[in-house]
């Protein structure tokens, strides 16, 4: 009777075997779960001209955050209200063109703004985009690398499109659909 006993409770249990397998397997899922979140967020981080306006955003500022990129754009740095806080390294090159919409001349080239550095010397800005503490930033359309990068909207992501006319029946579709 006593071996009959025995040999029931022994199905019901689980050997040292057995759950060390099982333990093992949960720490590989895990590992690969942890690994690939990580990757995740690192991709999420990272800046690109589609992102430009939310990873700004995300950032920590009272008056203006800033991305200011200088002479041949190869390292831009990021200002908040002002002040350096990070510097990003082979985000654009010197082959960035900036345009501004106007409802009567439609899409124009414009001049970089004026930068004074810290000793008070003027420097050649290839690239500036800034957003206020309302989160709103200048409304330009964005030429690198064959695509256009529409940072016009305030509320929707940055369209990107293939053509500067393609960009411009967009803003005219919008136009006419304000108007009406």
């Amino acid at each position: 009777m006593l071996e009959l006993v025995y040999k029931q409770v022994k199905k019901k249990a689980f050997s040292l075997i057995e759950l060390l397998i099982v333990i093992m397997i949960i720490g590989v899922v895990y590992t690969l779960v942890v690994g690939n979140f990580n990757k995740i967020a690192e991709e999420k981080e990272k800046l690109t001209l589609e992102n430009l306006k939310e990873y700004l955003s995300s950032m920590d500022y009272e008056e203006e955050v800033k991305l200011l990129c200088l002479d041949d754009c190869s390292t831009c740095d990021i200002l908040l209200d002002g002040e350096k806080s990070k510097t990003v390294e082979d985000f654009l090159d010197e082959n960035i063109r900036v345009y501004k919409y106007d409802s009567l001349y439609g899409y124009s080239e414009i001049e970089q703004e004026v930068y004074f550095n810290a000793e008070d010397i003027e420097e050649d800005v290839c690239f500036s985009y800034a957003l206020d503490k309302a989160g709103v930033g200048s409304q330009i359309l964005l030429e690198y690398k064959e695509k256009f990068y529409d940072y016009s909207s305030y509320f929707t992501k940055t369209k990107v499109y293939n053509s500067i006319g393609e960009a411009r029946e967009a803003k005219e579709d919008l136009m006419r659909e304000v108007r009406q």
